[in-house]
């Protein structure tokens, strides 16, 4: 039996170490915390929520619901503490952080498999008879970073912001064009016009936007990368020689050039997913919905993604790592959580959860690798989410949250064509493959000696 040590006692690192001991592999769970706290850790506990306490919709029809959905069928240590600890949120999953993060370290010290351990990892050394689990998340001591850095060179994303990613569904098509700019290459954008009226409205509504607090850490980020409101506060006429410039493009509708042009570009093949060019944003939610909502393409659009602006450390995945978030320089280092470029406290949580049952059956001596054989299919939200982060063909990687973008339709079960029976089909085909991918880990299981009879799986 190899060892298995995971540094990191986030949601993604304490998922992933109570999955392996659920299944009777010991862990050592390694963390700065109590000794240690980072800018924005404040408390002793493991699975400390540091923004929202929100886990967002429980509702299985929404990505986020069924994100959680498969989850609670594989045993979610950081669900069935939200589930005990849960606040009045209406639809979505909310709760008591301090009452959550003491319920996740209750019921792993329950395990009697995990040592927890204090104290800060520097290398990426792994001794040939361990497995080592990076889940760090996007706070990683500068320590570390430097030793992932020397492994892994200028793949590493330090500071980073992400435009808002909406559903191309939910676009209004009268409201756009396609076109490349001065007509190189194929028509690949979406290009949204305004005209001055609707520019200069969009301008004043950016500035007065409410923004999301920066915290004092974060200050470096500004230096490098402008969100769009920054611009627009900097002159009336700064975006059109910006993100928003109109050169090269002509409205077919009126075969002159826009007075602005917002573009949209495709974030992955299937153009069910489309990115809002240069328009990292520190607004709130709620103000992204109102101010880009101005634009009339977009006044209806469903957003996948919102823009956020904030320190955060990721790799960039299709690079550095190979299936089952294993790293392609070792076999015996892995990554999850917000490490690997999942956004969201479920979607870390989830990268735990998977990359932890694979590591159980390494433990036990399954072959290294081997292990892109049993990862989870596209066809559920958890296993599209991992095929992102390993595969997407986006040159720009950014940080991905569970949307419907993303997950790969079974042609055979999705056969709707309105939205809502489209989402109950995509549910259902979830809860099938899900449930095959469950009888096959299981008999591997079965095979390699883990108890997984006794696990509560």
């Amino acid at each position: 039996m190899k060892r298995v040590k995971i540094v990191g006692a986030g949601l993604a690192g304490s998922e992933a170490a109570w999955q392996l001991a659920r299944l009777g592999i010991p862990v050592e769970l390694i963390d700065i915390k109590p000794g240690k706290m980072t800018p924005a850790h404040k408390k002793p506990y493991p699975a400390e929520l540091v923004c929202s306490n929100s886990f967002k919709s429980d509702d299985p029809q929404t990505a986020s619901g069924l994100l959680k959905r498969e989850m609670r069928q594989l045993d979610s240590i950081i669900l069935a503490a939200a589930d005990q600890t849960r606040v009045p949120a209406g639809s979505a999953l909310a709760v008591d952080r301090d009452a959550f993060a003491r319920t996740v370290g209750v019921m792993l010290e329950a395990t009697k498999l995990i040592k927890y351990t204090e104290r800060e990892i520097c290398s990426l050394e792994v001794e040939p008879d361990t497995v080592l689990l990076l889940a760090t998340g996007p706070l990683t001591t500068e320590k570390l970073m430097s030793a992932m850095s020397k492994e892994w060179g200028e793949l590493l994303h330090f500071f980073d912001a992400a435009a808002p990613i909406v559903s191309f569904d939910s676009l209004d098509s009268s409201n756009y064009f396609t076109a490349s700019r001065y007509g190189k290459g194929s028509a690949d954008y979406l290009n949204c016009p305004l005209d001055q009226k609707t520019y200069l409205k969009f301008r004043k509504a950016l500035i007065e936007a409410d923004k999301v607090a920066i915290r004092e850490f974060d200050r470096k980020v500004f230096q490098h990368c402008q969100p769009i409101e920054i611009l627009a506060e900097k002159g009336e006429d700064t975006m059109r020689f910006g993100p928003l410039k109109p050169v090269g493009l002509t409205d077919p509708r009126t075969g002159k050039q826009p007075y602005a042009v917002l573009q949209l570009r495709r974030e992955q093949t299937t153009g069910e997913m489309y990115n809002l060019v240069g328009c990292q944003t520190r607004m709130t939610f709620t103000a992204q919905r109102e101010v880009f909502g101005i634009i009339p393409a977009l006044r209806q659009a469903e957003y996948l993604r919102y823009g956020v602006m904030h320190r955060n450390h990721y790799v960039k995945g299709p690079e550095v790592l190979d299936t089952g978030n294993q790293t392609k320089t070792r076999h015996n280092l892995f990554l999850a959580g917000q490490i690997t470029g999942v956004e969201g406290y479920m979607e870390s949580a989830a990268s735990g959860l998977i990359t932890g049952r694979l590591i159980a059956l390494i433990a036990a001596g399954y072959p290294a690798d081997r292990i892109g054989e049993i990862v989870l299919p596209s066809t559920t939200m958890m296993g599209a989410l991992s095929a992102y982060v390993l595969s997407t063909d986006s040159k720009d990687f950014q940080p991905m949250n569970a949307n419907f973008g993303i997950i790969q339709y079974d042609s055979e079960l999705i056969t709707a064509r309105r939205k809502q029976e489209r989402r109950a089909q995509l549910v259902s085909a979830s809860d099938l493959h899900l449930a095959s991918w469950r009888e096959r880990y299981q008999k591997l299981c079965n095979e390699y000696g883990i108890r997984y009879e006794n696990s509560g799986l």
